[in-house]
């Protein structure tokens, strides 16, 4: 039994904030198109113009989200770990607060 992979494990939270990030980069690749269908230029100057709206579009995505995800759970992991309440408990993995 033990000579198969271990398989990775994800949160719930992790797998919606997965699932929200592809929609919006979706909607950013959609955007630019539409941009660059609304404005018409040279054919030579569609690849800079395809460059230079993902990139302002970028910020569609948050990263920002990821991260503060990751800093509650070493939060609540930290308080699991520190609580007189449960003495003894030890919280070994991330994702033991959901």
């Amino acid at each position: 039994m033990g000579s198969s992979s271990a398989r990775t494990k994800f949160g719930i939270l992790d797998m919606e904030i997965n699932f929200l990030s592809k929609i919006l980069f979706f909607l950013m690749f959609l955007m630019t198109v539409l941009f660059l269908l609304l404005q018409w230029t040279e054919p030579e100057y569609i690849p800079i113009q395809f460059m230079r709206m993902i990139i302002l579009l970028s910020s569609i995505i948050p990263i920002s989200m990821r991260v503060n995800l990751d800093f509650a759970k070493l939060f609540y992991s930290y308080s699991i770990n520190n609580d007189k309440m449960i003495e003894g408990t030890i919280a070994r993995n991330s994702n033991i607060p959901e």
